[in-house]
């Protein structure tokens, strides 16, 4: 695809070791995430001194084509890609890879998800959104933030939503799967999925976000750890039912919500079960849509899928609609297809025909998003110099 623009509809930062400890609000400041090199080997710690995970699956990208066997947990921040934390050096990256614009998330705020104080995990929210509006600054037609949102406090992500749309983000990241006792049919949520609409804010349910409250520590690794990635798409499947369900789209048609990084095979199953559900099952307590709409219809409207490299998904692409699937690197993380994203797709795409193909890599994130294809044909090297 030498010609051809490509977009990543999910790409990643890496926050600076110092970001919380320097930019929190100052009544969190000693309680601030931080990371803390034991031995030769950097951990995220909050609060007491727990320690939360390991950066070495979010900080290496091309390990996976270079030297597979060193991808763990265990890294140090040496080996993040400085394009991580530097926005000049990001575009660089994307010259090398061939990508022509990014949607960016956290990398170590994916885990903050898992902070328990309400409070202290929206300081943290806040104090990364301002740093990546930062960051986006250095060339916002081609790197567009989402927004770390708490929704433990509907009011409160409510405000940060609109706070950071002023700031130019283009969606916010809701935890994948909320508090067991409020999952996303709650009504406290309709306020929210409100303003995602008129704000023209896509809302995205991102891996590794489940909204826990439990400040877990690292520990021995367990089969349970396997099998809970293997299956990790079990997760944004319950938050998507749980929205059609209750009716969270009939009432709100401009709503749009993005499931990111769960790839795309598992969803044909999904929209088959829950259009059964609805038709066989209606005894129980579901939202009735108007006329003749099935909850598959609401997925074709107002969902999409952020994939990397699910080449059975792209097989199934007929049932799940191209119209709703948006290829991601996830740079620069360890399983990223940088710097071999254009080989990558080559080969799981090699036979959709290119109408398809262009809506995959490229305009479905463009539309969604907000992209200009015009003002980015040409790569951030034509303005910014070539990449080294």
């Amino acid at each position: 695809m030498p010609d051809k623009m490509i977009l990543s509809s999910d790409s990643h930062v890496f926050e600076p070791p110092d970001l919380w400890t320097q930019r929190i609000d100052s009544a969190f400041k000693s309680r601030a995430p931080r990371m803390q090199r034991v031995g030769d080997v950097d951990h995220l710690v909050i609060e007491d001194g727990q320690m939360i995970a390991g950066i070495g699956l979010i900080s290496n990208a091309g390990a996976r084509f270079d030297a597979p066997e060193t991808i763990s947990d265990h890294a140090s921040f040496d080996d993040v890609h400085q394009g991580g934390y530097e926005p000049d050096q990001h575009l660089r990256d994307m010259v090398i890879d061939g990508v022509f614009g990014e949607v960016l998330y956290p990398s170590q705020g994916l885990f903050y998800y898992k902070v328990a104080d309400p409070a202290l995990f929206s300081a943290i929210c806040r104090a990364y959104n301002d740093w990546l509006a930062e960051f986006c600054s250095a060339d916002p037609e081609r790197l567009k933030g989402i927004a770390m949102i708490n929704v433990d406090d509907v009011a409160d992500a409510v405000g940060e939503l609109e706070r950071t749309a002023k700031l130019g983000f283009v969606g916010g990241m809701i935890a994948e799967y909320p508090l067991e006792e409020r999952r996303y049919d709650h009504p406290d949520y309709e306020p929210l999925w409100a303003a995602a609409a008129a704000l023209n804010m896509p809302l995205s349910l991102h891996t590794a976000t489940r909204r826990v409250q439990s400040n877990s520590a690292l520990g021995e690794r367990k089969v349970q750890d396997a099998s809970r990635r293997a299956t990790k798409a079990f997760l944004p499947a319950l938050s998507l039912c749980d929205m059609i369900f209750a009716g969270v789209f009939e009432r709100h048609p401009d709503f749009r919500l993005a499931i990111v990084e769960f790839e795309l095979s598992w969803l044909p199953y999904v929209l088959t079960n829950m259009d059964y559900t609805y038709r066989e099952r209606n005894e129980e307590a579901m939202y009735r849509f108007k006329g003749d709409t099935l909850p598959s219809d609401f997925v074709a409207q107002n969902v999409y899928l952020s994939f990397q490299e699910d080449d059975v998904g792209i097989r199934l692409r007929d049932r799940i609609g191209v119209d709703r699937m948006m290829w991601g690197s996830d740079y620069p993380h360890s399983e990223s297809t940088f710097p071999r994203s254009r080989v990558v797709l080559d080969s799981i795409l090699q036979d959709v025909p290119e109408e398809e193909r262009a809506k995959i890599v490229c305009h479905n994130t463009a539309a969604l998003y907000g992209f200009d294809l015009a003002r980015i044909s040409q790569p951030p090297a034509a303005h910014r110099g070539a990449a080294e």
